[in-house]
C-alpha cells in the first residue's frame, strides 16, 4: 500500500504526484472498473458506484525529499516550440500552423518500445529526413503498463490478445511522453510545449455524486493548467497548451487534408496498425478507422492517400452506418448526416430522417471553460483565428 519515489522530491514535486494520483485513482475507479470492461473478470467486475473521501489506497512516500528545487531554472526562447507528436491528425496539423507561422518549431516524437510507435512511424521517418529540429525519445513505459497488468488478479490473464478500442487499466498516456521529452526541451531552451487537443476533449461529468473527467483528463485544458502550474513552481519558464481547442474533429481534419495535404499522408490513427515492407499501414477494422475514413469521405479527399484500401474504405463506411463513432454527440451525428447527403451512408429512410445537422461542428467554438481565447498567446491569436476562419463556416 505504499508507492516510495527515490529522490530528491520537493513541495511541487509531492503536490503535483499527491494531486495526480488521486485524480487518476478516481478516474481509473469510475472509467475502467464502474464502466463495462471486457478485460476485467471476478467480483470487480460487478461493482457498484460508492462515493468515497479519498480514492487513493496507497500512501506516497519520499524517504529522500527536499523542501526546495534541486534543478536550476530554464533558459527558454518563446518562439520554440516543441510539439509532442505522435503521426495522428492534431500533431501533424499543429505543425503545419506553426510552420506556416513562421515559428521554430520541434517535433518531438515519444517511441515507445512496442507496437504503438507504429502510428508515428511513417510520420517520424519524413520528419527525421526532412524536417530540422525532429527529435525522438525511446521509452519503455507499455512495457510497464504491460507488466503491471500481469499482477493484477482481476485483468484477464489473456488481456493481450483480446482485441479492444480500450486499454484495459491505464488512462493517461500524455504525461508519460511529456515527462519522457522534457529533458530534450530543457537542452534546446523550449518555452512553449503543444499538445494536439480539440474542443471535445474537456468535459466534468459525474457517475452519480462521483466527479470525474470522463477519462479524457490529460487531453484536457485543466491537465495543461495544472503542468503549467506545475513548470512554473519549478522555475522552469514552460507553458504547455493545444492550438486547437476552438475547433471540433471534423474541422481538425478539414484544415489539415485541405491546407498541408502533404502532411496528412502521413497520418495514421490506427489502433491496429501493421507493417507492410518499410510503411505503416491502418487495419481498417478499428473504430479509429472507420471515424478517420468517415471524415475524410465527408470533406471529398481521398483516404487512399494515409494508406486505406478501397476495400478497407468500404468496409469503414458501413461499419460507420451501423455502428457510430466515439465523438462528441453533435459531430457524430453532423458527421452522418453529411455523410447520408452525399449518399455515401447506406441508411434506412427512417434513420435518414431523424438525423440533422449540427452547425457548430463546422464553427469555431468559444467557450469560457472549455475553450476561452486566452489558451492560447497573444501572439497566436489572430493568426491562427484567421486562418481558421479560412475552413469554418463562422464561430
Amino acid at each position: 500500500r505504499e508507492i516510495v519515489f527515490h529522490g530528491k522530491y520537493d513541495n511541487a514535486d509531492r503536490r503535483f504526484l499527491h494531486s495526480m494520483a488521486e485524480n487518476t485513482a478516481r478516474e481509473i475507479y469510475v472509467m475502467k472498473l464502474l464502466q463495462p470492461n471486457p478485460f476485467l473478470t471476478g467480483k470487480v467486475a460487478q461493482l457498484k458506484p460508492q462515493a468515497q473521501k479519498h480514492y487513493l489506497n496507497a500512501e506516497l512516500v519520499f524517504p529522500d525529499s527536499a523542501s526546495k528545487s534541486a534543478s536550476p531554472s530554464w533558459e527558454t526562447d518563446r518562439n520554440r516550440h516543441a510539439i509532442l507528436s505522435s503521426g495522428g491528425k492534431d500533431s501533424l496539423l499543429s505543425y503545419g500552423l506553426l510552420n506556416e507561422l513562421g515559428r521554430e518549431v520541434h517535433s518531438i516524437f515519444g517511441n515507445e518500445s512496442g507496437r504503438h510507435w507504429f502510428t508515428a512511424l511513417n510520420a517520424y521517418r519524413h520528419f527525421r529526413d526532412h524536417i530540422p529540429f525532429t527529435g525522438r525519445v525511446w521509452m519503455n513505459s507499455d512495457r510497464v503498463f504491460a507488466w503491471m497488468l500481469r499482477q493484477l488478479p482481476f485483468i484477464r490473464p489473456d488481456f493481450a490478445s483480446l482485441r479492444s478500442d480500450e486499454y484495459p487499466i491505464r488512462l493517461w498516456t500524455v504525461a508519460v511522453f511529456i515527462f519522457g521529452v522534457l529533458p530534450l526541451l530543457r537542452r534546446r531552451g523550449i518555452a512553449r510545449v503543444i499538445i494536439g487537443d480539440e474542443y471535445d476533449t474537456t468535459w466534468r461529468a459525474a457517475l452519480g455524486n462521483i466527479p470525474h473527467y470522463n477519462g479524457l483528463y490529460d487531453q484536457s485544458i485543466y491537465f495543461d493548467s495544472a503542468l503549467t502550474r506545475y513548470y512554473q513552481q519549478k522555475g522552469w519558464g514552460l507553458t504547455q497548451f493545444s492550438l486547437l481547442r476552438q475547433l471540433s474533429e471534423l474541422l481538425i481534419m478539414t484544415i489539415l487534408v485541405k491546407r498541408y495535404p502533404d502532411l496528412q499522408a502521413h497520418q495514421v490513427s490506427c489502433h491496429a496498425s501493421h507493417k507492410e515492407g518499410e510503411r505503416v499501414y491502418p487495419c481498417g477494422k478499428c473504430e479509429k478507422c472507420r471515424r478517420i475514413v468517415g471524415m475524410l469521405s465527408a470533406v471529398d479527399a481521398d483516404p487512399t492517400r494515409c494508406g486505406y484500401t478501397p476495400a478497407q474504405i468500404d468496409h469503414c463506411l458501413r461499419s460507420l452506418a451501423e455502428k457510430g463513432v466515439h465523438q462528441e454527440s453533435a459531430g457524430a451525428t453532423h458527421l452522418r448526416w453529411m455523410l447520408a447527403e452525399q449518399a455515401r451512408l447506406s441508411l434506412p429512410e427512417k434513420v435518414r430522417k431523424t438525423l440533422r445537422p449540427h452547425p457548430e461542428i463546422v464553427n469555431l467554438r468559444f467557450h469560457p471553460d472549455r475553450s476561452p481565447a486566452e489558451t492560447l498567446p497573444e501572439d497566436l491569436r489572430e493568426p491562427l483565428f484567421r486562418i481558421f476562419l479560412e475552413h469554418a463556416e463562422g464561430a
